[in-house]
């Protein structure tokens, strides 16, 4: 059985700067403190975290998340202050946007095929 879902993506130019699955992929960092562990918690390779995590960088005015080079304790990542901003209103928004939109898309719903 499939489900329906309302999806919201902020858009600068042709890129998404944040969506769904970057504000989940933020979330992520800010739990395990480490771009890679948090690709290895959402099953996603270092390389496409960390192509998310740039393109989220370069989207905003100031850097989202910050991170700190290896050594002997290791690298690791936060979000920085603008990061923990962006993510409380995204997730903000999803809120609203999914109150606002439930009526139409239960109507919708039901044009949609089984």
């Amino acid at each position: 059985m499939h489900t329906t879902t309302l999806a919201l993506r902020l858009l600068r130019g042709p890129e998404v700067a944040l969506g769904p699955g970057k504000a989940d992929l933020l979330e992520a960092i800010r739990v395990t403190g480490s771009i890679s562990a948090a690709a290895r918690a959402m099953n996603m390779s270092y390389r496409r975290a960390w192509l998310l995590v740039d393109v989220m960088n370069r989207c905003f005015s100031t850097p989202l998340v910050q991170g700190a080079a290896g050594g002997q304790k290791g690298g690791g990542a936060h979000l920085t202050v603008t990061g923990e901003r962006v993510l409380a209103r995204f997730r903000q928004m999803e809120a609203a946007a999914a109150a606002a939109a439930q009526p139409h898309l239960e109507a919708l719903m039901g044009e949609l095929q089984p």
